[in-house]
């Protein structure tokens, strides 16, 4: 296999960069550039020469021998002042020595997964942590980087084997003075097991909610103050706002970390009845998004027509707070009145909606599980017709067995494996 490198470090100015080596010629690699033989374990400070001879910085060398290191080879750590100039020379000079060549995206973390250091959902669990922006996607990455779904999947996994065990037991010793009636005990394993599946695939698409965030449509009739109240909450000049009614024509789309969730704030076209064409394709479209958000904010008088229904969780709140006298349940986005209970409100709706998000984050899994569930069901319905079918049963079981282990990639992953690893950085 060929021995990679790459910037591990984000690109650009910094302090100190990272500079990752993986592969059978790491060692030597390091070798080549200090002067010195590489130590295979531990830390040490060496100056680097280019292949010229030139010196061309001082490093922290970091050796980490497979297969304890992150892709399970012989890998080396660079720790280089953080100029981008610094970093080139490197990176020049390492592409200068045989056997060494630049890593394709995501190659070291895909090796990590082909030499048994990570499961596929870790993989995933891997790219959600480096997309993470808020506390909640970070805890959810984490969670899979950690191996929590590749537990779960192993837990059913071996509670099918042992059921597809006491089949085939029957199965083999059918003409032996054996207890033929394993029913019971299959059936226990089977309903654990649909039970564990059944609670992960209604937790997925929440799961997917916090991975990808929640919209919230700000909705509401012409010049009530939607434009202002995402601006406030933006904390800019995100949508144009004047004294006009039908300003926006267009969604606004906002995207923000609100108590630690990801929210993508929708501004929407005011909904009234309009003759004009290109306003009508506006509201068409704000109803269109409003339907389909996770939670709207309804901004209104308490004596307009919202035009649309409230739904459970929806919030309704009467606009510009700062010009009335009763303003409870009221909010300005000019002065910032109510805007804190606003954000309040919308956090305590989510962080409900959130509360039942699964470890499963991806369609990827809720597919592999569901899969997974139709043959259990199918296996159950087997085993009511009794011993004779018992070779069908253990047929099901198999197949069920086969798409958990595609859940963690261990089979039929390959046509996946290059659309998930072009998300990755050259460093990972």
């Amino acid at each position: 296999m060929d021995t990679i490198f790459a910037l591990a470090s984000a690109p650009g100015k910094a302090g100190v960069a990272v500079i990752r080596i993986s592969g059978p010629g790491s060692h030597l690699a390091v070798t080549r550039m200090t002067g010195k033989a590489a130590n295979a374990r531990g830390m040490q400070v060496r100056r680097l020469f280019g292949t010229d001879g030139t010196a061309l910085d001082d490093a922290v060398v970091l050796y980490f021998s497979a297969p304890s290191s992150f892709t399970g080879e012989d890998v080396v750590e660079l720790q280089v002042h953080g100029s981008t100039a610094t970093v080139a020379a490197i990176l020049n000079n390492l592409g200068k020595i045989d056997g060494l060549r630049t890593a394709e995206p995501g190659e070291f973390t895909r090796r990590a997964l082909e030499n048994g250091k990570l499961d596929l959902a870790q993989v995933e669990g891997l790219a959600d942590l480096i997309d993470a922006e808020t506390e909640a996607q970070r805890k959810q990455a984490h969670r899979l980087l950690e191996g929590a779904l590749g537990d779960l999947a192993e837990s059913w996994r071996k509670d099918l084997i042992r059921a597809a065990s006491l089949i085939e037991l029957v199965i083999d010793f059918a003409d032996e003075e054996i207890p033929t009636d394993v029913t019971p005990d299959v059936l226990e394993l089977l309903q654990r097991v649909e039970g564990g599946l059944v609670t992960q695939c209604s937790g997925q698409a929440m799961a997917e909610r916090i991975r990808s965030g929640f919209e919230v449509a700000i909705v509401g009739p012409p010049n009530v103050g939607k434009s202002t109240l995402l601006n406030a909450l933006a904390g800019r000049d995100a949508a144009i706002t004047s004294e006009y009614a039908g300003t926006t024509r267009d969604v606004i789309e906002v995207r923000m970390d609100l108590g630690g969730l990801p929210v993508t704030l929708l501004d929407t076209a005011g909904l009234r009845v309009t003759d004009d064409v290109v306003e009508g394709m506006g509201i068409a479209l704000a109803r269109k998004r409003a339907e389909g958000a996770d939670l709207r904010v309804f901004l209104a008088d308490p004596d307009d027509d919202l035009e649309m229904d409230l739904r459970e969780g929806d919030i309704r709140l009467a606009p510009k707070a700062d010009l009335r006298g009763d303003a409870a349940d009221a909010v300005s986005g000019r002065t910032g009145q109510g805007l804190d209970h606003l954000i309040q409100m919308i956090g305590e709706v989510l962080s409900q909606k959130s509360a039942g998000a699964g470890i499963a984050s991806r369609d990827r899994h809720r597919m592999a599980m569901e899969r997974a569930l139709g043959h259990l069901k199918d296996a159950r319905v087997l085993l009511d017709h009794g011993p004779d079918h018992y070779d069908l049963v253990a047929d099901e079981l198999r197949n069920a067995i086969r798409a958990l282990e595609s859940l963690v990639g261990r089979i039929d992953v390959e046509t996946l494996l290059d659309e998930i690893f072009s998300s990755f950085c050259l460093g990972k």
